[in-house]
This record gives C-alpha cells, sequence and structure tokens, in this order.
C-alpha cells in the first residue's frame, strides 16, 4: 500500500489549509516508482542536497544570481527518496515545485543555505550540492531602489560570498561528500583542484557550454572524479536518469568503505 499526503491550497469549504487532494504529479510519481524495480540501497541513508541558485542582493529589485535551475538537485533528491533514503533538499529560489513527501527548505542568499546545510550535517551520511551559489554578493545592498542617472556608469563592490563546502570539511565526521563543477573550460583541471581544495570525496563535473548539458536543460552529461581520478564519464541523458547513475557511484563507494573498515 502507497499512501500519499494530502497537499495544501483552498479546500471545498472555501478555506485554504492542508486537505486537498494530491495533484497528478505527485500520484503519477507514485505509481511510475510502484511499477518500476528500484533498489532500496539507501534506507539507512540520509542524504542531504542542495539545489538551485541563490539570490544575493543588490536592492529590493535587483540581484546577483545565476542560470540554475535546480532540476539537477531535484532529481537527486527524488532519487534518493524512491531509493529509501532520508532527504534534507535545501533549494535556493526556482519555478520547480517541492517534490512531494521529501523534507525542503528554501533558502534565497549564501548565507542563508550555509547556515541551513550546517543545521542538518551532523545527521547526514551523505551530502551531495549540487546547488549554484553566487561566488560574491555586494557589500552594501540598498535599502530602496537604485534610480539610473542618465547614463552614467555605476560600480558595485562585491565580496566574496561563504564557501560552503569548505566550511563542512572542517567539521566532516564521516560523511560523504559530492561537489558539483560547472565549468566552460579545462574541466578536468578544475575539478580535480576543486575535489581537493575543498575536502570531497566524489566531483561531478560537466561542460555547460556543450547542448544538452548546460543549466536549465532536463539533459545533462558529466565526467566523475574521485581522489584517484577519473570514476566514469556519463554520456548525455536525461537528469532523472543521470541522477540514478551518481547515486549508484556513491553507493559504491560507501560499500568500499564499509568493507574496508570491516575488514581493519
Amino acid at each position: 500500500v502507497e499512501s500519499l499526503d494530502p497537499e495544501f491550497g483552498s479546500r471545498a469549504s472555501g478555506h485554504i489549509g492542508w486537505g486537498r487532494f494530491p495533484s497528478e504529479e505527485p500520484i503519477m510519481s507514485a505509481i511510475i516508482s510502484l511499477l518500476t524495480i528500484i533498489p532500496s540501497d539507501y534506507r539507512n541513508e540520509v542524504v542531504l542536497i542542495t539545489a538551485g541558485p541563490t539570490h544575493e542582493a543588490i536592492d529590493p529589485v535587483r540581484y546577483i544570481a545565476n542560470r540554475s535551475s535546480g532540476k539537477m538537485g531535484y532529481a537527486l533528491a527524488q532519487a534518493a527518496q524512491k531509493r529509501k533514503a532520508k532527504v534534507v533538499l535545501v533549494i535556493g529560489p526556482t519555478s520547480l515545485t517541492p517534490p512531494p513527501g521529501i523534507h525542503t527548505i528554501p533558502v534565497t542568499t549564501a548565507e542563508e543555505m550555509r547556515d541551513a546545510v550546517h543545521k542538518h550535517f551532523e545527521r547526514a551520511t551523505v551530502v551531495i550540492m549540487p546547488a549554484a551559489v553566487a561566488d560574491y554578493r555586494p557589500d552594501q545592498p540598498a535599502e530602496t531602489k537604485l534610480k539610473k542617472q542618465g547614463q552614467e556608469p555605476m560600480s558595485l563592490k562585491l565580496s566574496s560570498t561563504p564557501d560552503i563546502l569548505t566550511s563542512l570539511a572542517l567539521q566532516k565526521s564521516g560523511q560523504f561528500m559530492v561537489g558539483f563543477a560547472a565549468e566552460t573550460d579545462n574541466l578536468i583541471e578544475e575539478a580535480t583542484r576543486k575535489l581537493k581544495a575543498k575536502g570531497l570525496d566524489m566531483i561531478v563535473a560537466n561542460d555547460v557550454t556543450k547542448p544538452g548539458a548546460g543549466f536549465g536543460s532536463d539533459t545533462n552529461a558529466a565526467v566523475v572524479l574521485d581522489t584517484h581520478g577519473i570514476v566514469e564519464d556519463i554520456p548525455l541523458m536525461p537528469k532523472r536518469d543521470m541522477a540514478m547513475k551518481i547515486l549508484d557511484i556513491i553507493r559504491l563507494r560507501l560499500d568500499h568503505q564499509k568493507q574496508t573498515l570491516h575488514t581493519v
């Protein structure tokens, strides 16, 4: 028996609240899951995932952001849920509907994402970070809308946002950490540098200039690396399939770690 939770919204009584019949998307997702043989190999894992961009305010109207849609993070969260993991999804601003049945924490800025991730990091066993966090933010966001002064140029003074992965590495206590690298050139070199600099166990690198593999696409292609080098070259495929493939690779690494510890 598979039961779905009621949804929040306008009810027949005229009130707004919990109690609406589930919409088509979660019903179809549940049906597909029941008809598809999916392993329950993450049953004992708590998977912490980030998704989407962050927005760093310039003024109440404008912000610094990037082109991330959040689709890869959502696909990973849904795949982990199907494999029976306890999933915590920290999401930046996106147009996507939060996956049903997943503990979802919406955030806006890099600082808010850092705080949310740190709050749940200790109980996580696997941490997957595909979110495209803004690298810089305005030093002093304006409290009111900045007005255009004719054709005069305007300068913004920027400072670095928190490096979430590096800060997590300092608190790491057995979590398997996976980062993402969206690059336009020197893909393997940049991914290897980030892997080492941020204390990761694995990194998923993709060239966003390739057709079908950029931000906002429903498909992706990537190269997976760990501390020993290239693990696998994943060809172009739907992000939901890539999410399952990434979880397969992580599962192999987790099982190997457990076997090593048991042997020792």
